[in-house]
């Protein structure tokens, strides 16, 4: 049974979980590549395959060190299937960089609950974020979590406060740098960034709808219990549970107002959405019920494949 070879969590899952994404990688990859085979392409999508496959162990880092989940593979399995439900989420491998900046962001923010090393965090988290902004621009939403962990965590003194601004300004720094090295005109580039768009025509395909359907059913349904359960987490524990479902909506407002709306945006809710969704099996008592959700979420890509 698939749900209960995930319950515990184990060497093995990471073995398969890695197996399973790089069919997911591969196939998604083969039909999409238009460029001609040749050793740098070759390296470029095991580079591209291997910051997939990181991000998932950084999920599994953060989310079991602070005890965001139970001790189960739950949600490296539903990250996993929620890639291969968005295939087009790892054909543009900018927002899967900047995905993955984004979650080292989202660990060294976390792990602000033990309030030790405050400002090395938040000099990362916004570190990452800025960087992660560079590759895609509308990850800059994500420094509304940086004041949002701020305050869920109680972190008044001053300093702290300004500590991720060092973060930004020694990335921006960094690049205007490089800019000028360059010969960049980076008023142009800056300026070419600022665009938003609200069209979701761009989405209007049977595969993207049918899987976005599917995905927020998974999540709303799931969130209305992460948000029952949350009283009975620890005081300690509550902020970072908070703090996960404000990325959540964060992530959410990227897909509202990037212009360019491809499906590639929803890998952003993916991690929030694997705790969210995981925190919910982890209560279901009925195993016949979290076999039949897992099993769906498994068939759901090919069945979308033969649409």
């Amino acid at each position: 049974m698939i749900s209960s070879f995930f319950s515990k969590s184990k060497p093995i899952h990471f073995v398969v979980i890695s197996i399973v994404l790089a069919m997911v990688f591969v196939l998604s990859r083969y039909f999409a590549i238009q460029d001609k085979l040749s050793i740098s392409l070759i390296f470029k999508q095991v580079g591209l395959f291997f910051v997939c496959l990181f991000s998932i162990f950084v999920l599994d880092f953060f989310a079991s060190r602070n005890n965001l989940t139970q001790k189960s593979s739950y949600k490296i399995l539903l990250f996993t299937l929620f890639i291969a439900l968005f295939p087009q989420t790892i054909m543009n491998s900018k927002v899967l960089l900047s995905n993955f900046f984004i979650l080292l962001a989202i660990r060294r923010l976390i792990s602000l609950r033990s309030h030790k090393e405050i400002k090395k965090k938040l000099f990362d988290a916004a570190f990452w974020i800025s960087i992660a902004a560079l590759l895609y621009f509308w990850a800059i939403i994500f420094y509304g979590l940086i004041v949002a962990a701020l305050i869920l965590y109680a972190i008044t003194d001053f300093k702290n406060w300004i500590v991720p601004l060092v973060g930004v300004l020694t990335v921006l720094i960094i690049c205007v740098s490089y800019m000028i090295v360059r010969d960049v005109e980076f008023l142009n580039y800056f300026k070419d960034t600022l665009f938003y768009g609200f069209d979701f025509s761009q989405l209007n395909s049977k595969r993207i709808i049918i899987a976005a359907t599917l995905f927020f059913s998974y999540g709303l349904w799931s969130t209305f219990y992460f948000f029952k359960h949350l009283k009975d987490k620890s005081k300690n524990h509550k902020a970072s549970f908070v703090l996960v479902f404000i990325s959540a909506l964060l992530a959410m407002l990227i897909i509202i107002v990037t212009p360019i709306k491809n499906g590639s945006e929803f890998i952003f809710l993916f991690a929030p959405m694997a705790i969210i969704i995981t925190n919910y099996f982890e209560v279901i008592s009925e195993k016949w019920f979290k076999e039949a959700l897992i099993f769906v979420l498994m068939i759901a890509p090919i069945a979308i494949l033969m649409l």
